[in-house]
């Protein structure tokens, strides 16, 4: 089990203590910048607003500087992307990303367990990805942030919600008022005692700081995710060891 080291405070953002986040990924070329969560060496979760492209994007592990060569770091393609509707749905946010193979395990480099059960309100949860923290204010992507939410109840979600969205049962709010509610990073990652609870659907929390951001409710997932993973039983290539690893990204 890893033990949460909070935030550090930086200037106007927050930085996670380095590597305190071994399941993170940073989804990146191919047009797209985005989070998700590691939660088997072949596997990531993520937003249906990421979307990474096959053998064009790269899934980097075991970051926290974007920017650096850290030496712990593990650049792989990404092979295959699942969304959980072939269109933009408005009641499911969820994509799964099989790499072009698997992820090294390493002490920086760990999955994050799926949900035993679903959040509860109240519940403090932890947020993390590579984006500003600051509402109304863009940042490029350098250091991972975190942040940490409380978990808001369905009806207070509801009531902050604009008229163009629909509320889903696959959906759960964090943040409120007076805490660190934004984080501008598609897919970035929510764990509640030590295991993914959500990816980010709309960062509420970065317009509006007295709002709430949505996040999908991945309790209510676990079959479909299983269930692809065993779908899609990934194989190795036959081709020379390397060749689906993106050096030097």
């Amino acid at each position: 089990m890893w033990t949460d080291m909070g935030a550090s405070p930086l200037e106007d953002f927050k930085v996670c203590q380095p590597h305190s986040r071994p399941w993170q990924v940073y989804l990146h070329g191919g047009g797209v910048s985005c989070s998700g969560a590691l939660i088997d060496p072949w596997w990531i979760v993520t937003s249906f607003e990421c979307t990474p492209k096959s053998y064009r994007t790269v899934a980097s592990l075991g970051e926290h500087d974007v920017t650096v060569d850290e030496g712990t770091e593990q650049h792989i393609y990404v092979a295959d992307v699942i969304r959980h509707s072939p269109y933009r749905s408005p009641l499911h946010s969820l994509t799964m990303v099989r790499l072009a193979e698997p992820a090294l395990l390493t002490q920086d480099v760990q999955p994050v367990p799926l949900p035993a059960r679903c959040p509860r309100p109240g519940e403090t949860c932890q947020v993390s990805g590579w984006g500003s923290t600051v509402p109304n204010q863009y940042e490029p992507a350098q250091h991972l942030k975190c942040i940490t939410v409380p978990v808001v109840d369905d009806q207070t979600c509801m009531n902050t919600f604009p008229e163009f969205l629909f509320w889903s049962l696959g959906m759960v709010c964090a943040g409120r008022a007076n805490t660190d509610n934004c984080m501008w990073d598609r897919g970035s990652v929510m764990v509640c005692d030590g295991r993914l609870q959500g990816v980010q659907w709309f960062s509420h929390g970065c317009s509006n700081h007295d709002d709430p951001s949505v996040y999908t409710k991945l309790c209510l997932y676990n079959d479909w995710i299983n269930d692809v993973m065993d779908r899609y039983e990934p194989t190795l290539p036959e081709t020379t060891p390397g060749m689906t690893t993106a050096e030097g990204q």
